[in-house]
């Protein structure tokens, strides 16, 4: 294993740690819950619940990252994750408005989730 792995190991760690940590900041789950879709939007699971979860599976996720017997578990996840995340960034991207300077363009958001998914992959196989 080389220093470089694993010194991507710990950034994608400290990124998705912090950025779960962010999750649970009152102005920021205001506007997270605001980039929930409508569609997924329901009275069960309220936005504010969906961006509570998605900051535990990050914060899982970069944890997971730095332990030998989680990561392979821990990497597909986040993976899966961003993914799933996607639909509140196109939404955000198509009301910046909205968003300001959270609505990243869509093309770029898309390029950055996809260069961070191949990163994980990275930290999980190498």
């Amino acid at each position: 294993m080389t220093v470089a792995v694993i010194a991507l190991r710990i950034l994608l760690a400290l990124g998705f740690v912090g950025m779960g940590i962010n999750h649970f900041l009152p102005r920021s789950v205001r506007v997270m819950a605001a980039m929930i879709p409508p569609a997924l939007r329901g009275r069960r699971i309220t936005p504010r619940m969906l961006v509570w979860f998605t900051g535990v599976c990050e914060i899982a996720g970069g944890i997971g990252l730095l332990l030998p017997q989680t990561r392979l578990a821990a990497g597909l996840a986040l993976v899966v994750f961003l993914i799933a995340v996607f639909p509140a960034n196109a939404f955000a991207a198509r009301h910046r408005d909205r968003f300001g300077v959270l609505a990243v363009p869509l093309v770029p958001r898309l390029i950055g989730q996809v260069v961070l998914a191949l990163l994980v992959l990275v930290a999980t196989f190498l």
